[in-house]
């Protein structure tokens, strides 16, 4: 399943990092600001908003981390998970931020490949399979059959693999409305940072703010 053509949403551009005001100062929100800007130098526009509610972030985090870490899936599986999802969904700032770490897992065509939806020859059958179910549970997940759930065992998923792969798609489904609902558009720093055929792939979902985000 190609990805769909989704449309760059420019409607209503702002210079804001999102729809909401600046949240409440607490020891949480804090933390969370200081935990962004050792890791990556500034404050992501997705931290703001999720200090709404830091409480709902640490959980969400934590079951994440739970999840991925009790998994036999691969770095790359997840990688190409998250990828494949995001793309589906016409979700920019997730692409933006998990395209580059399938790239480096990978290469930069073929993470440009799996966010564009096209035939991405180096990753494995197994991978392949998975980004396509990614796909089909993110466009309709009524209408999986049976039959794509026997592809993922004959590709070399256990049910329990494949019972995490598809939580883990819902739990990034729940994380990208939140974000794109609310208008958190991706950080100019992690547009700038993603390799071009990656920037170049994403041309849907919101657009990277035109200034960096502040420290």
């Amino acid at each position: 399943m190609d990805a769909p053509a989704h449309r760059l949403n420019t409607s209503g551009v702002s210079e804001q990092p999102t729809f909401l005001g600046e949240p409440p100062a607490s020891e949480a929100t804090t933390q969370a600001y200081e935990a962004d800007r050792e890791s990556d130098g500034y404050v992501g526009n997705l931290t703001r908003l999720w200090s709404w509610r830091p409480d709902l972030y640490e959980s969400f985090v934590a079951q994440r981390t739970h999840l991925m870490a009790s998994s036999t899936l691969t770095d790359r599986d997840w990688a190409v998970l998250v990828t494949a999802s995001a793309a589906q969904r016409g979700d920019s700032y997730c692409s933006l931020a998990w395209g580059p770490r399938l790239a480096k897992l990978s290469d930069d065509e073929t993470a440009a490949q799996v966010i564009a939806g096209t035939l991405a020859s180096r990753l494995t059958e197994r991978e392949r399979a998975l980004a396509a179910w990614a796909r089909q549970v993110v466009h309709d997940p009524n209408a999986t059959t049976e039959r794509e759930v026997e592809r993922l065992r004959e590709v070399g998923l256990d049910d329990r693999q494949i019972f995490e792969a598809t939580t883990f798609i819902a739990l990034r489904l729940a994380w990208s409305t939140v974000n794109d609902a609310l208008g958190a558009a991706p950080d100019k720093q992690l547009a700038d940072a993603a390799p071009e055929p990656v920037r170049t792939a994403v041309s849907w979902g919101r657009q990277p703010s035109q200034t960096p985000s502040s420290s």
